[in-house]
């Protein structure tokens, strides 16, 4: 049994102590495949560093929502600076994690846009699937996917349980959606309902770590180990086996990321 846990941060300061013990950690607890997310220019490189160095970690270079310049003049250079790490395409299997959040930022929602729409354009002429982030802001994003063609489709990381409305749209437009420590929260609305919902074929697993722990180690920094949790909590409600949403989740993150 085999897990891919298809977005977290091992480029965070909070593994600096320990981070090469740790990754070893991780290959022997049958974690075999991480995808290391950027999202911003910093964290974009050391992902790619970090994919260069571990055969079996990969990585994704965008700029989030949370991270966009304050002018659009510094947007278009930090928007030619992601296209010239995807140029160099090592290991790069998307453009993410990119999107809209209007829980931390309400004031820039037009640039925000601008940047999402932006980087949707260079995954598609760099022949890339997308990582979605959204908060708060679920009609303007599914509004954006609408009106531009996503060729390789996608996924929205770290799924929004806070809206049914938001993940039917996401499944009516193709689009994979990635559950995370927060569907096991004792008191985290819709997750079963959602878990229900999401068809196989589009479901994937994730830590986001080292952020949400899931239960029962909320609190903690979480690490990609900790992925196995999450797939116990949709094999609890899909009545399934664990192994059976791994071996699940593993092909269908190996599909949309294109590797082999």
């Amino acid at each position: 049994m085999e897990f891919f846990d298809n977005h977290c941060h091992l480029d965070d300061e909070k593994f600096d102590e320990d981070r090469e013990e740790l990754i070893k950690e991780i290959r022997k607890q049958n974690v075999t495949k991480i995808i290391s997310a950027g999202y911003n220019l910093e964290s974009s490189k050391k992902a790619i560093n970090l994919s260069e160095k571990y055969n079996f970690i990969y990585s994704t270079c965008g700029i989030s929502p949370n991270d966009i310049p304050q002018s659009e003049q510094e947007l278009w250079k930090t928007l030619q600076e992601i296209e010239n790490l995807l140029q160099q395409k090592s290991k790069i299997v998307a453009v993410g994690e990119i999107g809209l959040d209007y829980y931390w930022n309400k004031e820039n929602k037009e640039l925000q846009k601008l940047a999402f729409i932006e980087q949707i354009k260079l995954a598609n002429k760099y022949n890339l699937p997308i990582v979605i982030h959204t908060r708060e802001a679920a009609s303007d994003t599914i509004e954006i996917l609408k009106n531009n063609e996503v060729k390789n489709k996608g996924v929205f990381h770290c799924c929004p349980l806070k809206s049914v409305d938001l993940v039917k749209d996401a499944l009516k437009l193709q689009f994979y959606v990635s559950f995370a420590g927060p569907v096991t929260f004792k008191n985290s609305k819709n997750a079963n309902e959602i878990i229900k919902m999401v068809p196989e074929n589009r479901m994937l697993i994730e830590t986001d770590s080292p952020y949400l722990s899931p239960e029962p180690l909320r609190g903690t920094r979480n690490t990609p180990i900790n992925v196995k949790l999450v797939a116990k909590k949709i094999a609890d409600v899909k009545m399934q086996s664990i192994e059976e949403i791994a071996n699940i989740t593993y092909a269908n993150a190996m599909k949309l990321f294109n590797i082999s």
